[in-house]
């Protein structure tokens, strides 16, 4: 069935199908369509939605409703997520499954409320104290908003951890014909319970990289939640091999498990020596300006980033071989292009690496990527 829907919609219903039944957030452009859905749609499916006074009070309650066992979503912008950034560290450090949508806009602060930008991408990577990895996901049409917010849910509950969806103002707030039968819908994932029938240790872990099983807040066993380091029974220590085990095991349980997170599309053509890598909204932009290119009879390969944290090193590695120049554009200074910079510095032979950038409230036009295909 064909429908004209916007990115909003696609995000809402994406949540519903993999289980949300809480969400909790404070109206900012251009993020508040997603609120105005989740508040109107929740009540009608059992789920709890509340507009809160602010936005540390939104993520606050989402924390609190995920650790009772809902599943639990906020949406926000750029300013929105400077103020949930002390609450994500205590997500981070309580092991709390939940999902935070970042619509982009211009910044710095204020900045642009309805211009569209990428200039999150690496503020969101580096959100919080400590520098523990953070997984990240990035549609680029209407059809990845629905399925890639339920992937987040389900990266949230298989490694108990906030997953960001990293969307804009253009894919969120323009509407489009689209055939939403032709849209994804996934198997849903929920976290492991912990059994009733043993003693429950909050945090407790065979492997460093393992993922611990859930008790919530208000069941039969005893759970704790702090934002200080703390041991696996969740109790606050300075004591080094403690605090030595809890850190590494933030790192491991992502960076261990890379091959389960990285998402990306290599459109390879053989031969080919241009390298064009996007995402988001301006990936459109390089797909039809690698279609433009061949169709000239030009040869260019394009890398679409899904995941964007962690970033998919390895399939960024592989589209890198045999290229000498490498196009990217997004729509900030180069953020991503430090990415691709550094793993381009460790080939031989090194290719060109070369932004295409906008931060003035348009788009970057296909014309524009073009014009550095040789």
């Amino acid at each position: 069935m064909r429908e004209f829907i916007d990115g909003a919609e696609a995000i809402a219903r994406g949540a519903f199908v993999a289980g949300c039944n809480f969400f909790a957030g404070y109206p900012i452009t251009p993020a508040t369509p997603i609120l105005l859905r989740m508040l109107r749609e929740l009540p009608k499916v059992g789920g709890v939605g509340i507009q809160a006074e602010d936005e540390i009070a939104s993520i606050g309650m989402c924390i609190g409703a995920a650790m009772t066992g809902a599943k639990a979503m906020t949406a926000t912008s750029g300013p929105g997520i400077s103020l949930y950034s002390e609450n994500i560290g205590m997500a981070i450090m309580g092991e709390v499954p939940l999902v935070i949508v970042d619509v982009m806009r211009l910044g710095p602060a204020t900045g642009g409320a309805t211009t569209v930008s990428q200039g999150d991408v690496q503020f969101l990577r580096w959100v919080t104290s400590g520098g523990f990895p953070i997984i990240a996901l990035c549609p680029t049409n209407l059809a990845e908003c629905y399925s890639l917010t339920q992937h987040a849910f389900n990266l949230a509950e298989r490694f108990r951890t906030p997953v960001f969806l990293v969307s804009d103002k253009e894919l969120v707030n323009a509407q489009q014909s689209v055939d939403t039968d032709t849209f994804e819908k996934l198997p849903i994932v929920n976290r492991v319970l912990a059994p009733t029938d043993q003693p429950f240790v909050p945090h407790r872990v065979k492997e460093i990289s393992d993922v611990p099983a859930f008790a919530p807040i208000g069941g039969e066993q005893l759970t704790r939640l702090t934002t200080s380091m703390h041991d696996e029974r969740g109790i606050i220590t300075k004591k080094t091999a403690a605090v030595n085990k809890t850190g590494r095991h933030f790192w491991h349980k992502i960076e261990d498990h890379r091959a389960e997170l990285e998402m990306c599309k290599f459109d390879q053509q053989p031969g080919a020596k241009t390298l064009i890598v996007s995402y988001g909204i301006t990936a459109r932009s390089m797909i039809q300006a690698a279609r433009n290119a061949r169709a000239a009879g030009k040869l260019v390969s394009t890398l679409t980033i899904h995941s964007l944290w962690p970033q998919p090193e390895k399939a960024i590695r592989a589209a890198l071989q045999g290229v000498s120049r490498v196009v990217v554009p997004e729509l900030n200074l180069g953020q991503y292009r430090l990415e691709i910079e550094r793993i381009a510095a460790t080939c031989d032979p090194r290719p060109e690496v070369i932004g295409v950038n906008r931060i003035d409230g348009d788009l970057i036009a296909p014309q524009e990527i073009e014009k550095e295909i040789p």
